[in-house]
């Protein structure tokens, strides 16, 4: 089945690779170089970044690649908000190493059983050895707690950190666009290997799960640009799903 996948794999690329990258990346392009930098050359961030190469995989979808791409939106959501709710320079720069602290380690603990929780409380001990604040800390423990869909809000008091809460939780959710056709879903598939049956009769479901995404980012910049990432995905989704019936059905 692997190689069926892969087959999939490279057909979804395929369609991807005719749409125009989402315009979050255009039009925001000056806040997306500077999140780049902060990832790039921060002492934090590149220390972070080297104790979790040693330890994400890439296997299962939510490995380095994905919390990179996380962290970058993330940080690129600060600053656009943070300059339309007029916070100081030096504390959206702050915070962009915050929010891409929080990234780098959301999914850290993915393979496991509630994994935001575990991870969540993983991440706030660590975080106890890096430059961070007691406050920073606890904005990043929180904001690792909310990421997921569908699930019961965490309350969070504090202004800063439900801003940084809120920009992981959309930068994570953008990559149920196109990013989950290129790389996400393969990944994952190619970890679990279901029978190619079952994953044909719950594509329709994963594409319904994408709609509904579409409605919950929490960012002002998130919400205008969020559903367009889902939009690219959905018809992403609807062409593949029409290439596996015309073309794949047969191996079922």
């Amino acid at each position: 089945m692997v190689t069926v996948y892969t087959r999939l794999q490279k057909r979804a690329r395929q369609i991807v690779s005719r749409y125009p990258p989402p315009d979050f990346y255009t039009e925001l392009s000056r806040a997306f170089s500077l999140s780049r930098f902060s990832f790039d050359t921060h002492p934090t961030i590149s220390d972070l970044r080297f104790y979790v190469t040693q330890r994400l995989e890439d296997d299962f979808g939510h490995g380095l690649l994905h919390a990179t791409k996380v962290a970058l939106d993330a940080g690129c959501l600060v600053m656009a908000e943070g300059e339309r709710i007029g916070y100081s320079p030096r504390l959206i720069k702050r915070l962009m190493v915050v929010v891409q602290s929080a990234a780098l380690l959301h999914d850290l603990k993915r393979k496991e059983p509630d994994h935001a929780v575990r991870g969540a409380s993983f991440a706030a001990v660590l975080l106890g050895g890096y430059p961070f604040s007691i406050e920073e800390r606890e904005d990043v423990r929180l904001a690792i707690l909310d990421h997921e869909a569908f699930k019961k809000r965490v309350p969070i008091n504090s202004r800063r950190g439900a801003l940084v809460s809120d920009c992981l939780y959309d930068a994570d959710k953008f990559r149920w666009g196109p990013d989950n056709f290129t790389d996400t879903l393969w990944l994952m598939v190619f970890f679990q290997d279901p029978p190619f049956e079952d994953f044909v009769a719950s594509f329709p479901k994963g594409l319904q799960s994408l709609s509904r995404i579409r409605e919950t980012f929490r960012t002002a910049t998130g919400r205008l640009y969020g559903p367009r990432f889902i939009d690219i995905g959905i018809a992403v989704g609807d062409e593949l799903f029409e290439v596996i019936k015309t073309e794949f059905l047969h191996l079922t």
